[in-house]
Formats: C-alpha cells, structure tokens, sequence
C-alpha cells in the first residue's frame, strides 16, 4: 500500500528526515512513534501532499507522491491533532461540506454520509452545532470526515489526545473496524496507544528510523534474567554463551553475594538454562523470562541517541 524510499527532508540547515525507508501492506495499522522534532509531522505532510521532500520518494496505492499528488490525496482520509471543524455548522451540514469538497458523486453522498455517520456513531448528534459538542464527539466528527470518501489510507494524528479513558477506549475500537477496510497510520507519543491498537510501530529519532517492528515479533524478542550465588565455579558468562540460541549475555547487576545476567536470544532460553544449572551445580537465586515492551525498546533508543539521561 505505501512505499517509502529513501525520503529526506531539510528546512535550512536542519535535517528533519534522513533517508526514511519502509513499506507498509495493505491493511496494516502502523504506529509511528518519537519523541516531539522526530520527524513525525514532516513524514505525514510529505505523505498527504502537504509538503514537499527534498530528496527520496514515495508511492501509494503505486502512485507517485511527485507525480500523481491530487491522486494520491484522494485515497487518504487525513486527521490531523486538531481537526479542521467549523464550530457554528451542525454535525450534518459540516459533513455535507466535507462530501462536496471530496467530490463524493451526487448519487452517492447519501449512502457515504450514512455509513461514515454510523461508524462514528453520531446519530444522535447530527443537528448539533459542533460548538455544543464534547471534545470526544469532536473527535468523532473529525473521523468522520476522514473517511467519508472511503480513503484506502487513513493518517490520524494524535487521534486520542486530550480524551477520557471511555472516548479513548471507543476510538481505539473504531480505529481497528476502519482498519478492515483501511491502512492506518497513527502518529503518537503514547506507547500504550501502539500497544493497544497497532499492529506494527516505526520508531523515528532525529529524522531517522531507529527500529521498526511488528508489536508480535518484539513480544517474542525476550531475554532470560539469570540470578545466582558467589562465588561460582564456572565463567558463567561464558557456560551460556555457548547455549544453542544465545546472541549476547551481559552482566545486568552484581554484589557481593550474587551476580544476574541477562541473556538474549532466541525461543524460550529458560529451561535450557536450568538445565545447565543443575548440570554446573549453579545456585539458582531467579530465573525468569523477560519480555521486551515497547516502553523498553523507547526507552533504550532514546538513551543511544541521547534523548534519556
């Protein structure tokens, strides 16, 4: 659904994006995460026509964002952090407007504004003044109206921001049944936000991606933590080392009574781990499986790059 190649973006001396490269399928809800000047806003204006890269390209549904950028914006319902509403219209008499700057055919305006009316469930809301609206039935109108004309790419911007527990659960709920007929891409700082709603998440850092998973895959990167009493016999370190699956061992704490490792590889290390134990004779404090989150992944790509003290 959308390639992205090698995009860059420069305002002045200042390097917003640094060769951006990646590709979404159809379908997918991708979370695009980074900390406030990660690129995040230039990457999304670039892919919506907005702006204009300095160098790279990128293409949806195979068309050229350079090239074919009126066609392209017409397969993307855009939300950006603060919807453009007009306070003094009716919920109703906005859409209508929306339809008609989307060129939605007259024969089908009825049809669409039903279905994206009921998606959002605005109901009950469409003869009130969006002034009058709450902050979560704002945001409704906003979704509204980015998927009117049925885009096959949705951007959202902070879709839950500034929302109740009940209103962000309700738009989480409604991201993923868009996402039947839509990809999705959602901007945000709020890893709990990827986690419960995304299928994959690209992180950028300084204008470029510094890690870019599926949420599955990064659940299955685990660790085993390693406990044991001193002194031992052996070079524990390098015993599991040698463990079929190993990628690295690092001594995580130490004291004088005991030392932990944490062990990286692939699978579930822990009861080969147990076994070598009892094998060595190791006294075993704590062993533990430890799963990677998202929080964890941030946390040290922000510390790499100087985010984090």
């Amino acid at each position: 659904m959308i390639q992205v190649d090698k995009l860059s973006k420069s305002y002045g001396e200042v390097q917003a994006l640094r060769e951006v490269t990646f590709e979404v399928a159809p379908r997918e809800i991708i979370g695009l995460l980074g900390p406030n000047g990660a690129g995040k806003t230039t990457l999304m204006k670039i892919l919506t026509g907005y702006l204009h890269p300095s160098a790279g390209t990128a293409t949806i549904a195979g068309l050229s964002i350079l090239t074919d950028r009126e066609k392209v914006q017409e397969q993307i319902g855009y939300l950006p952090e603060n919807a453009p509403l007009y306070p003094e219209l009716t919920v109703q008499s906005y859409l209508q407007m929306i339809a008609h700057l989307r060129r939605v055919p007259a024969g089908l305006q009825k049809s669409r504004l039903s279905a994206a009316i009921r998606a959002v469930g605005l109901e009950d809301r469409l003869t009130q003044p969006i002034a009058t609206l709450s902050k979560g039935y704002r945001q409704r109108v906003g979704l509204a109206q980015a998927i009117l004309h049925q885009p096959r790419l949705l951007i959202l911007d902070e879709p839950t921001n500034g929302l109740d527990p009940t209103q962000i659960a309700e738009v989480r709920r409604l991201i993923r049944a868009l996402a039947q007929s839509a990809t999705v891409i959602i901007s945000t700082h709020i890893l709990t936000e990827v986690e419960a709603t995304c299928d994959r998440a690209i992180i950028l850092m300084g204008g470029e991606i510094k890690a870019d998973a599926k949420l599955a895959d990064l659940a299955a990167a685990s660790a085993a933590v390693v406990t044991m009493a001193l002194p031992a016999a052996d070079d524990v370190a390098a015993v599991l080392a040698g463990l079929a699956g190993v990628r690295e061992v690092e001594t995580a704490a130490s004291d004088e009574e005991s030392v932990t490792y944490r062990v990286h590889g692939i699978g579930s290390l822990c009861p080969e781990i147990y076994r070598l134990a009892r094998e060595r004779d190791w006294q075993l404090w704590e062993l533990r499986r430890e799963v990677r989150t998202l929080e964890a992944v941030f946390h040290d790509l922000a510390v790499a790059h100087g985010g984090v003290a």
